[in-house]
């Protein structure tokens, strides 16, 4: 499993525009083949800095979900809202307290 993050910062007028945004896009999101979940984190200290973990069987997937025009119409309504860059990281989970 490729577990895939993603930090988010916007200007603070534009946080209830991405919030509406990945309510409606979350379930599109989760739709696609290999994706198994996705979840919104939003920072305590700095609230206009979110971070997405989603969830992918392989990297071949995400890449599917990555290429297609749900993502390229998803990300670029998004990104005009960023204050910063955003930066993403795919990573394996090692170990976990977690049983499942």
């Amino acid at each position: 499993m490729l577990i895939r993050i993603v930090k988010l910062t916007f200007k603070p007028e534009n946080i209830a525009s991405f919030e509406r945004i990945f309510e409606e896009s979350k379930n599109g999101i989760l739709a696609f083949e290999g994706c198994n979940m996705v979840e919104l984190y939003q920072d305590i200290a700095n609230s206009n800095i979110f971070f997405t973990y989603s969830f992918w069987d392989t990297e071949a997937h995400l890449n599917s979900y990555r290429n297609s025009d749900f993502f390229k119409g998803v990300w670029g309504n998004t990104k005009k809202l960023f204050a910063d860059k955003p930066e993403a990281w795919s990573v394996h989970k090692i170990q976990s307290t977690n049983p499942s």
